[in-house]
């Protein structure tokens, strides 16, 4: 494929075994342009806002995500909107959100008062569909998308996912650019464990995911539909990858060297 350039970010997802701050130390020190952050309500305090906020300005960084915000049955979490406070503090760009809230409807009534919230800072909600979620296709995302009534909700697309709720690459093709403010990027196998089989399936997604080109997923022409400019959150969630380079900067300048090179 011609050399492509998108902005890659650094998925807080390749490092849940290290705080955010090491995550933001190990992209920096790596040459990574972009990170995306972690963020747990149980830990996260004003001072891990400030220390963030600077690490990331200190290095020249890019924040393209906070994640993640996961919707569940019931009122709404004042622990989202403190998500995306968070993320604004710290400059990022996107806030993911998936959800277990079984109602459509109400998911796409908490998507619009998170994502009014969130554009007070000029964030944007991104919605990522997936096999062991309640949003389990790229069908089921756009309705949510079209009934929550916000332009500005994006849709988070996963080339795994994609792949393992039966979609593919074409199904992009007559959604508005503008529903995509970033995506995913990883590799796997062509096939892999079938939807309805949710344990193999969160293995997979959490421990097996592989280095752009070791796999056969269609990511060339995933990027054909995408839009040309749009920055890639470098997602993969690897056990080998955490056992083969236990520390931090090492595993990010690996991933971020082979996802160089098989956009070249």
């Amino acid at each position: 494929m011609a050399t492509r350039r998108p902005l890659l970010s650094l998925a807080a997802g390749v490092m849940p075994d290290f705080s955010p701050q090491r995550t933001v130390a190990a992209a920096a020190q790596s040459d990574w342009p972009a990170v995306g952050i972690w963020y747990d309500p149980a830990t996260w305090t004003p001072a891990t806002t400030i220390e963030i906020r600077d690490r990331i300005a200190d290095a020249g960084l890019v924040a393209l995500d906070i994640e993640v915000i996961w919707l569940k049955p019931g009122p709404d979490d004042p622990a989202h909107f403190a998500a995306i406070d968070a993320g604004a503090a710290i400059g990022a760009r996107n806030v993911l959100v998936v959800s277990s809230e079984s109602d459509p409807a109400r998911t796409a009534e908490k998507l619009a008062r998170l994502s009014s919230h969130a554009a007070a800072s000029g964030m944007r909600v991104c919605l990522e569909f997936a096999a062991f979620t309640a949003v389990g296709t790229i069908d089921a995302a756009l309705a949510i998308l079209d009934a929550a009534g916000c332009e500005e909700v994006g849709l988070l697309i996963d080339p795994l996912h994609l792949a393992r709720t039966g979609g593919a690459p074409g199904d992009l093709a007559a959604i508005d650019p503008h529903r995509f403010p970033y995506a995913q990027f990883c590799d796997a196998p062509a096939s892999g464990p079938p939807p309805s089989d949710v344990p193999s399936i969160i293995h997979e997604a959490l421990d097996l995911r592989l280095m752009p080109g070791d796999g056969a997923l269609p990511l060339t022409e995933l990027l054909a539909v995408l839009p040309g400019d749009i920055p890639l959150s470098v997602e993969l969630r690897s056990a080998m990858l955490r056992d083969g380079y236990p520390d931090p900067v090492e595993r990010a300048r690996v991933l971020l060297t082979a996802t160089q090179q098989w956009l070249r």
